[in-house]
C-alpha cells in the first residue's frame, strides 16, 4: 500500500515539473494563452469585471476590444450635443445593446432628433430606453423614434423638451411598451393641453413624477386594464375625481404608491374600489383621515404592504388602524410615520395580523414602554423593527430580551430615553439579534494624539453578532482585502455571481 501511494505521488510531481517546464517555455516565447480562451468565456469573463476594468481589457488587444463590444448589453452615454458624430460608429460596436441611457447637463446641448433617429435604427436589440435632460428632443423626433425602434419594452424620460403628441406616438407604435416612467416633462405644459391615449394598452407599470399637468394622462390610466404598479408623486391638481374615474377600470391593480398628492378621503374611498391591491404607500396627505383609511382596509383586504404618513397632521389614529387589524389580517409590513397609535390598536394589530414580519413606527407621540411591550409579546412573527423619535426608555428595551423570539435586527433612531448600556445589554441576552442605535446627537471627532475636535459627527452604536459559518468564499474574501491584493480581488470579482457589468458612461 505504501508503495503504491508513493509511486503515484512520484508520477503527479514528475507531471507537475512538466506542466512548469512547459510554461517556461511558453513564456519565453512569448506565447499568448488568453488566445486559447473561447469568445464566449472571454465575454463571460468581461460581465465580472467593474466598469473601469471592463474598458481597461478593452484596450488590450483588437479581439479583446470586439469582445468586449460583442457582450455588452447595458450602455450609458454623455448625450450631449457633440456625441451626435460618434454615434453610428459607436452603435455598431455594441450592437446587442439592450439597455441604453442618454444623460445630458441641464447646461448643457443635449442631442437632437437625429441622434435619437440613429439609436432607433442600429439599436435593433433595444428593449430599455431611458433620457435624461434631452431638451432638444421634439414631438417630431419622438414619432419617427417610435417607427423605427425595435421591441422596446421600457422607457423613461425626465426633463426633457417633448410632450404630449411624443408620448403618444410611442405609445401608440411600441407595441411591447409595459414600463413608463415621465418626470418633469417640459414639453407638457409648454405645448398644446393634448390627452395621453392609452396607446396599445398594454402598460404594466406607470410612474408620473413632478408634472405640472399630470390629469392629462387620465385617458391612459383608465385604458390600461392590465396596469399593476402606479406610482404617483408630487403632480398638481386634484386627484380626488381622477381617482374616482379610473380605479374603475383597474381591476389588476397590486401597487399603488402616492406622494404629496393633494388627496382627500374621497380618493382613498375610490382606491378601495382596487380590490386586488396588496401595496399601498400614502405618503405626505395631510387631508386623509381615518374615514379614508377604513375605507381602503374595508375594500383592499388583501394589503400586504401599508405605508401611511400623516405629516404630523394628526387626523390617523386609532380608529383607522382598528380597521386595518380588524380586515387586513395579510398584512406584513406596516409603516407609520407621523401618527399617535396607542394600545388601542396596536394590541389588534398585533393579534389578528399572525404574518407582521416587518413594523416602523416614527415620530409618534405616544408610542412608549407599554406600547413596545405589547409589540414584544404578541408579534411572534415579527423580523424587523425600526423606531423613530418616539418616548421608549431602557426599561422598554428590556422587553425584547425575550420577546419577539423571530427578531434579527432592530433599529433605534433619537429616541432620547434609550441608551448605549441598554443596547450592550440587550445584545449580551440575544447574541443573534443586530441592535443599532442612532441618537441623532453630534458628537465630536477627536484626535487620539492631540485630543482635540476635528468635525462633528452623529452618536451610533452598532451592535451585532459575527457570523461563525462564513463560506470559503467569504473567508477568502475578507483575508484578501486584510492583504490587499489587487490580482486576488480581481479574480474573486470574476467568481462572484454579482458581479456588476458595465453601465458608466462611455
Amino acid at each position: 500500500m505504501g508503495q503504491g501511494t508513493s509511486s503515484v505521488a512520484c508520477a503527479s510531481g514528475q507531471e507537475e515539473e512538466g506542466v512548469l517546464q512547459e510554461l517556461d517555455q511558453n513564456k519565453m516565447q512569448g506565447k499568448d494563452f488568453s488566445l486559447q480562451v473561447p469568445d464566449e468565456c472571454l465575454s463571460c469573463i468581461f460581465q465580472k469585471l467593474s466598469s473601469v476594468d471592463r474598458k481597461t481589457c478593452s484596450l488590450v488587444c483588437k479581439r479583446w476590444h470586439w469582445v468586449e463590444g460583442q457582450g455588452r448589453q447595458r450602455l450609458s452615454l454623455y448625450a450631449q450635443e457633440k456625441l451626435l458624430d460618434a454615434l453610428p460608429e459607436l452603435l455598431s460596436r455594441f450592437e446587442h445593446v439592450t439597455k441604453l441611457a442618454l444623460k445630458c447637463d441641464k447646461k448643457m446641448t443635449s442631442i437632437d432628433d437625429e441622434a435619437l433617429f440613429i439609436v432607433g435604427r442600429d439599436c435593433r436589440q433595444l428593449k430599455k430606453l431611458k433620457l435624461k435632460g434631452c431638451k432638444q428632443l421634439t414631438d417630431d423626433g419622438m414619432e419617427i423614434f417610435a417607427r423605427v425602434c425595435g421591441p422596446l419594452k421600457k422607457i423613461s424620460c425626465g426633463s426633457c423638451g417633448f410632450g404630449a403628441r411624443g408620448l403618444n406616438s410611442i405609445l401608440q407604435h411600441c407595441v411591447n411598451l409595459e414600463d413608463l416612467t415621465v418626470k418633469r416633462l417640459k414639453g407638457l405644459y409648454e405645448g398644446p393641453s393634448e390627452l395621453i391615449g392609452p396607446g396599445c394598452g398594454k402598460i404594466r407599470r406607470l410612474c408620473l413624477k413632478e408634472l405640472f399637468n399630470a390629469q392629462l394622462f387620465g385617458p391612459l390610466l383608465a385604458g390600461s386594464r392590465h396596469l399593476h404598479t402606479l406610482m404617483l408623486s408630487k403632480n398638481s391638481g386634484n386627484w380626488d375625481k381622477l381617482l374616482d374615474i379610473i380605479t374603475e377600470h383597474l381591476p389588476e391593480l397590486v401597487e399603488l404608491h402616492m406622494e404629496k398628492l393633494q388627496l382627500s378621503d374621497k380618493g382613498l374611498q375610490a382606491v378601495a374600489r382596487c380590490k386586488s391591491l396588496e401595496v399601498l404607500y400614502v405618503v405626505k396627505a395631510p387631508e386623509c383621515t381615518n374615514v379614508g383609511l377604513s375605507a381602503v382596509a374595508t375594500g383592499c383586504r388583501r394589503l400586504r404592504k401599508l405605508h401611511v404618513d400623516g405629516w404630523k397632521a394628526s387626523r390617523v389614529g386609532d380608529e383607522g388602524l382598528l380597521s386595518v387589524a380588524r380586515t387586513c389580517k395579510e398584512l406584513q409590513e406596516l409603516v407609520l410615520i407621523g401618527l399617535n397609535a396607542t394600545m388601542a390598536s396596536l394590541s389588534p394589530l398585533a393579534t389578528n395580523c399572525h404574518g407582521l414580519e416587518r413594523l416602523a413606527l416614527c415620530n409618534s407621540e405616544t408610542f412608549g414602554d407599554p406600547e413596545l411591550l405589547c409589540i414584544a409579546t404578541k408579534c411572534q412573527s415579527l423580523k424587523k423593527l425600526c423606531i423613530k423619535s418616539c418616548p421608549i426608555s431602557d426599561q422598554g428595551m428590556e422587553v425584547l430580551a425575550s420577546g419577539c423570539p423571530n427578531l434579527v435586527k432592530i433599529k433605534i433612531k433619537k429616541c432620547r430615553g434609550v441608551t448605549p448600556a441598554s443596547v450592550d445589554w440587550l445584545q449580551n441576552k440575544r447574541e443573534t439579534l443586530m441592535v443599532t442605535l442612532d441618537t441623532g446627537l453630534p458628537s465630536p471627532i477627536t484626535d487620539l494624539a492631540t485630543g482635540r475636535a476635528l468635525q462633528p459627527g452623529t452618536n451610533r452604536v452598532t451592535r451585532g453578532a459575527v457570523p461563525q459559518n462564513r463560506s470559503p468564499l467569504a473567508k477568502a474574501r475578507l483575508a484578501i482585502v486584510a492583504g490587499g491584493s489587487f490580482v486576488a480581488c480581481t479574480f474573486l470579482r470574476w467568481s462572484s455571481p454579482g458581479g456588476s457589468g458595465s453601465s458608466s458612461p462611455t
